[in-house]
């Protein structure tokens, strides 16, 4: 008869499996690893954006005469829209 590897190796303790200590330390440092770069790529993405947005408010208030009334009213409907994401308020789009 056929040995179901699954069952006995389910049966055991984990600690007693060759080679699974290891390899499970290094599935979690790999999981570590790219869970730190996505947040950097992540990072680096939404300073560039914030960067971005505040270029172009720039360019408009020398361009078309934004005053204060559009930033206040621009940085609600960004909060509307984007009600997760932080950096919208008034005081920081200015």
């Amino acid at each position: 008869m056929p040995r179901d590897d699954k069952s006995e190796a389910s049966g055991r303790d984990a600690s007693a499996i060759v080679g699974y200590e290891d390899f499970l330390t290094e599935l979690k440092s790999r999981i570590s690893s790219a869970q730190l770069r996505a947040a950097v790529v992540v990072n680096k993405e939404l300073v560039l954006l914030y960067w971005q947005i505040g270029r172009d408010i720039l360019n408009r208030q020398q361009q078309q005469g934004w005053g204060a009334k559009v930033i206040n009213r621009l940085a609600a409907d960004l909060q509307k829209a984007f009600p997760e994401m932080k950096g919208f308020s008034r005081t920081n789009l200015m």
